[in-house]
């Protein structure tokens, strides 16, 4: 079955899957080092909230396969252009870095990433076949 809906509950280090309204699948995950608080610039290290869609996927990447995030939206461009500043970008939803793999779960008991939301590499796996482009996803506080 293939989501309709992707959440992520930043509060709870959590990213779920819908489909017409119910839970096909939970994730713990890692966040962004910036902390818990909404992404305002380039280089902060946070996630971003609002509501957006997964625009494309990244099987190269530099960590195990990405889903990337929307963000910014155009009103978010605007937004950061009128208080002179760089709202940043490349927000994904990705495994482990290439090659620490092994890390598997542990990678859940720090926020590390750069203002991306992390899995595991088999959960990644999962995401990847569940989530096509185009489906909404929502960050939530």
């Amino acid at each position: 079955m293939i989501a309709d809906r992707v959440t992520v509950e930043k509060s709870n280090h959590r990213l779920v899957l819908y489909r017409d309204g119910a839970v096909l699948r939970s994730y713990a995950v890692a966040l962004g080092r910036g902390g818990i608080g909404p992404k305002e610039r380039a280089g902060d290290n946070r996630v971003p909230e609002g509501q957006y869609r997964i625009v494309s996927r990244n099987p190269h990447s530099a960590f195990y396969r990405a889903l990337r995030v929307g963000y910014p939206t155009p009103q978010q461009v605007a937004a950061a252009r009128a208080a002179g500043i760089d709202p940043g970008g490349d927000i994904m939803i990705h495994g482990i870095r290439n090659g620490l793999g092994w890390i598997g779960t542990f990678q859940r008991t720090v926020d590390w990433t750069r203002g991306c939301v992390a899995v595991t590499d088999e959960e990644m796996d999962e995401i990847w076949r569940l989530v096509p482009d185009g489906t909404p996803i929502e960050i939530r506080p």
